[in-house]
């Protein structure tokens, strides 16, 4: 393979099974000049696997800005360079945006070398819906903030996908049943493509329990994905009664947390009260 020069490539590289690395990746780690990686040590491993001795330089979240213009101007010199992650595809959730954007604002050709995702592994074997589906990454870390996120997206009626971390697996998913429901039906994908993997598919309120109680499956790298509201009906609507503590509670808190409590307060249905919500902020009415 002859590997064009003074071209970025965005090589996907295994979530966990070694065999998943491409042979069209392994040729164009071995062809270029160098080897941008999250974490050297950790990719160094990876190519001395295969036998592939290609130089790399560390590009993570702290010194990425930094390492932009230099990198660039290696590539405007006429050499290759390939950008990978810890593991899966690059600027998921991981380093690689600043320096795909600079590239291409100095006029350099980025090409995309695509390989393992857990975000489209995990989909595939979900069993939920996945014609439309929306990625919010990681939830906030603090509590109070990963349960306000929540609530904004308690009316989104995609598929939702999250990653997670062992430490919070089990917060995350007691906030999911108590903000979106404990019936609303989701899967945990844990540990994709390696030794422990599994996919567990049941209602929020049993994944946070079972959880909860296995500490052994808390251990490991998650993929959180859970089935979309309901959509609205067509001309349905909050009631008055309901829609007046929606905009007294939108005068004084943030849309998701005026929409959840009006929830609990009234029982209106949650997806209809976020809706008439966005009407009336965008409309200038929260606060009649």
């Amino acid at each position: 393979m002859s590997v064009r020069i003074g071209i970025l490539y965005v090589v996907a590289t295994p979530i966990g099974n070694l065999l998943d690395l491409s042979p069209r990746a392994q040729q164009t780690l071995a062809s270029v000049e160098r080897v941008a990686a999250e974490d050297t040590r950790h990719s160094g491993a990876l190519l001395r696997h295969f036998g592939i001795h290609t130089p790399l330089v560390s590009v993570h979240e702290h010194n990425e800005r930094d390492r932009c213009a230099g990198l660039v101007g290696e590539l405007l010199a006429g050499q290759s360079l390939a950008l990978v992650s810890d593991a899966g595809t690059p600027l998921i959730s991981d380093p690689g945006y600043h320096l795909v954007r600079a590239a291409q604002a100095a006029g350099i050709e980025v090409v995309a070398v695509p390989g393992p995702s857990s975000l489209i592994a995990a989909l595939s074997v979900s069993g939920l819906p996945t014609d439309r589906f929306v990625f919010e990454g990681f939830l906030p870390a603090r509590a109070a903030a990963r349960r306000a996120r929540l609530s904004e997206l308690a009316a989104e009626t995609r598929t939702l996908v999250l990653f997670e971390s062992s430490h919070r697996i089990a917060e995350s998913l007691a906030d999911l049943a108590e903000t979106f429901g404990p019936a609303r039906e989701a899967a945990v994908a844990r540990e994709l493509t390696k030794r422990y993997e599994s996919v567990r598919r049941a209602g929020l309120g049993a994944l946070a329990a079972h959880f909860a109680a296995s500490e052994e499956e808390r251990r490991g790298e998650f993929v959180v994905l859970v089935q979309g509201a309901e959509a609205p009906d067509a001309g349905a609507g909050a009631d008055a009664g309901a829609e007046r503590v929606l905009r007294l509670l939108l005068a004084e808190l943030p849309l998701g947390r005026a929409v959840a409590l009006a929830a609990k307060i009234t029982g209106a249905r949650r997806n209809v009260l976020y809706a008439r919500a966005l009407e009336l902020s965008g409309d200038g009415a929260s606060g009649a």
